[in-house]
């Protein structure tokens, strides 16, 4: 299963970035996990969601790029996860 979600990785996202563009998306990670922990704290639904699917996405780039498979498939489950609930929030699935 492993090499699937890494085949699909490869064809979508590039296999090596700059040091410098990665800390630029750990930032970016950094201020949506920080802003999604006020949203949860003020009970801003459903923008805790929004805010976590890109964080989960930025985070399983970032353990692919550096195969670390533990973090990149807890990543991956809670972006299964937040997709469901923002599928669910906009269908009414």
């Amino acid at each position: 299963m492993d090499s699937v979600v890494n085949s699909i990785l490869s064809f979508f996202l590039p296999s090596k970035i700059s040091l410098k563009s990665e800390n630029i998306l750990k930032n970016i990670a950094l201020m949506l996990g920080i802003l999604s922990a006020i949203a949860i704290i003020f009970d801003w639904y459903p923008l805790t969601m929004f805010l976590s699917f890109p964080f989960c996405l930025i985070w399983i780039y970032c353990a692919w790029l550096h195969t670390e498979p533990q973090l990149k498939w807890v990543n991956l489950i809670f972006l299964l996860i937040y997709s469901y609930g923002i599928s669910r929030y906009f269908f009414g699935v």
